[in-house]
């Protein structure tokens, strides 16, 4: 078998791409899944991914992650908390589709400005919190299977938390997809905590430890380019969260680059640190012909569209990269940084 980590970034409701991905590398048994980082939705995927391995192998991981997507579905609305809102989404998602394409200004960009999740004061409730209850923590947290490694931001230091082992928890999973426009920030052991996403999209460096597989798959959410330059403020907004997102992953590459510049060159003795080799799935053309809004909207069209693109990508991958696995990188880092 070919032992490999993966590093899940988040994205809201396009995450189900990374649900599609995974599903279809989870019908290769010659894969070996030996950790998993994520952030966000990366982190969700994760949890379900782990549990699924530990509760019945790779048939129970694939229905787990269905599982969690089809419950994902179900809520409609990241934005919209209250029951009653719920029949009449279907309408408002056409006015808001509406609203983008005709108005100068996008209302929902006005809204992040002055809505706070804070409004609804103590009657809020984190959608999220059903969906990642039905977890079954005791398979999320359990030393059997692949190591996890789940990303938050720690709102009052701005430092990266990563949570692992026993430190796993609801309010983990529900911290590292806080985004602070929508959900009120989650509280653990007296700290206050955001999204992964700010600090690291995913962490690399948990999946650094020698006893892990040297190869590091990145399931890639937040598009790297955009050739149109936003001109609403959902758009203009969306695209300083994807920049800011995608900067701290590019950070950790550069060091990866790095790090193997200098084993290369002999000036780091080989085995004296890890020579990590990196490979990537994603699909920008997809990512950018979705709206800033769908990330909130994880309706069953879409996430079953961005599932079956997740399942092409990782098709791809293993009929170009797999043989790759273990001897070289499949990406070219210095093109990432150009």
């Amino acid at each position: 078998m070919t032992a490999i980590s993966f590093a899940l970034q988040g994205g809201g409701a396009h995450g189900a791409y990374t649900w599609g991905v995974l599903d279809r590398l989870l019908e290769d048994p010659q894969l070996d899944f030996t950790a998993i980082s994520g952030t966000s939705a990366g982190a969700l995927n994760g949890a379900a991914l782990k549990a699924g391995l530990v509760a019945g192998g790779r048939g129970a991981a694939r229905k787990r992650l269905r599982r969690l997507w089809e419950d994902i579905a179900d809520i409609g609305d990241f934005r919209v908390l209250l029951p009653w809102f719920q029949p009449f989404l279907p309408m408002m998602r056409m006015m808001q589709d509406a609203a983008e394409v005709l108005m100068p200004v996008s209302p929902q960009g006005l809204a992040a400005q002055i809505y706070s999740p804070y409004a609804w004061g103590a009657g809020w409730r984190n959608p999220l919190e059903p969906v990642i209850r039905d977890l079954d923590f005791s398979h999320v947290c359990a030393a059997d299977g692949p190591a996890l490694f789940i990303g938050a931001t720690n709102v009052r230091t701005g430092k990266a938390r990563v949570f692992q082992g026993d430190e796993i928890s609801p309010d983990a999973l529900m911290a590292s997809a806080c985004l602070p426009s929508v959900f009120q920030a989650v509280e653990i052991d007296g700290e206050a905590y955001w999204d992964g996403g700010f600090a690291g999209n995913p962490s690399l460096w948990p999946l650094y430890d020698r006893t892990l597989s040297d190869d590091i798959l990145i399931v890639h959410v937040n598009p790297l380019r955009r050739d149109e330059v936003p001109e609403t403020p959902l758009e203009i907004q969306n695209r300083i969260n994807e920049i800011s997102f995608n900067a701290t992953l590019l950070s950790e590459l550069r060091s990866v680059a790095f790090v193997k510049r200098l084993i290369a060159e002999g000036r780091v003795q080989k085995g004296q640190m890890k020579d990590i080799r990196i490979h990537m799935i994603l699909d920008d053309s997809l990512m950018n012909a979705l709206s800033a809004s769908s990330k909130l909207q994880p309706s069953g069209a879409l996430i079953g569209r961005l599932f079956e693109a997740g399942r092409a990508s990782g098709d791809q991958f293993l009929n170009d990269c797999a043989t790759r696995i273990g001897q070289e990188s499949s990406v070219d880092l210095g093109a990432l940084f150009g």
